[in-house]
């Protein structure tokens, strides 16, 4: 049984493999049932999320196939902006990816703005350095069910060939646009505002909230020489020392919009597979605290799955992906809703 298809009529897939050794690389495909054992874990999606998990559990002795829609740089006006708590998660992870601001500031406690797109690139790149992780460009349409339990993904791959792929567990982090939300869920979006935002180029500011009529302006550098100016709705004066920076930008036509959403966790317990990032839940961009969050439930479900080696046995990982929905619930609201 398939859930969530987006495919019509019956076809005929391959079963996504490697070579016969560990299942990773360029090989022949395995059989359905080879192909299941030679995987741990089906990642959908390699935003931050994703490609921050992949690299954790890989850490851990997982093998780990990544999915992910498109594997050039993003291209992103939020996403760059991370709290104290999600700077030391990351560390806590080894994703010491940041190269700026670092290299101007001292080792200190504090948040970390930066370049959306550079900053997932870094840790793509980590998660290749790992031999059992297989990070494949292609489009998630369909979750394998088989008696209740998801037992891995249907894709088209980067080529346009429909493709499965097998594995005891599937993290679906497929971001703001999940597709496959709605399968593991009951959501309820809300899209309060749009962001509107630019990068003004060749100047330099820290940090700045303008508390604007009628709403907050967002300052803040992701290169040393490039501060993102973003606001929910134009309107108020730049300052003075921005304002050549933004009329180049304006008139270079960089202007972006992407609509603001919030959602509230509401998963269903699905055996196989779990929600993680702005799949599993949203705040407003404006907080700043969607990546720290994610991080967060990144290091919870790698501690929890410790205490499991063998990811076959389906209703112990059952059990432990309910105690994972539950404990992220128990977080401080101001924390993770």
């Amino acid at each position: 049984m398939i859930i969530s298809s987006t495919l019509g009529g019956k076809k005929q897939f391959k079963a996504s493999g490697g070579v016969k050794s560990n299942g990773f690389g360029n090989g022949e495909f395995l059989p359905e049932m080879e192909e299941e054992k030679s995987t741990d874990v089906v990642i959908v999606g390699a935003g931050v999320a994703g490609a921050a998990l992949a690299y954790t559990l890989a850490k851990e002795g997982r093998r780990v196939h990544v999915i992910e829609r498109d594997l050039s740089e993003p291209d992103r006006i939020v996403g760059e902006l991370l709290q104290p708590g999600g700077y030391l998660k990351l560390i806590e992870l080894g994703l010491e990816v940041l190269s700026y601001p670092l290299e101007k500031y001292s080792s200190d406690v504090a948040g970390r703005s930066f370049h959306n797109g550079r900053f997932i690139q870094r840790m793509r790149e980590k998660d290749t350095t790992l031999s059992n992780v297989k990070m494949e460009q292609g489009s998630v349409t369909t979750l394998i069910e088989e008696k209740g339990i998801i037992k891995g993904v249907i894709y088209k791959n980067k080529t346009g060939e429909e493709m499965r792929t097998y594995a005891p567990l599937t993290i679906v982090c497929d971001g703001y646009f999940s597709n496959l939300c709605k399968s593991l869920s009951a959501p309820k979006v809300e899209s309060p505002s749009c962001f509107v935002g630019l990068i003004l180029e060749d100047c330099e500011l820290h940090g700045h909230v303008i508390l604007g009529d009628p709403s907050p302006i967002l300052f803040y550098p992701i290169s040393s020489t490039e501060v993102r100016y973003l606001v929910d709705v134009p309107g108020t004066k730049v300052p003075s020392q921005l304002y050549n920076a933004f009329m180049v930008a304006v008139e270079k036509g960089n202007i972006r919009s992407i609509q603001n959403k919030s959602m509230a966790a509401n998963p269903v317990p699905t055996p196989g597979a779990i929600l993680l990032g702005d799949s599993f839940n949203m705040r407003h961009p404006l907080t700043g605290r969607g990546m720290t969050v994610a991080l967060s439930d990144i290091v919870l479900l790698r501690d929890l799955l410790k205490g499991l080696r063998n990811l076959n046995d389906a209703p112990a990982l059952s059990n432990y992906l309910e105690s994972f929905y539950t404990l992220c619930k128990v977080k401080p609201h101001s924390y993770n809703s």
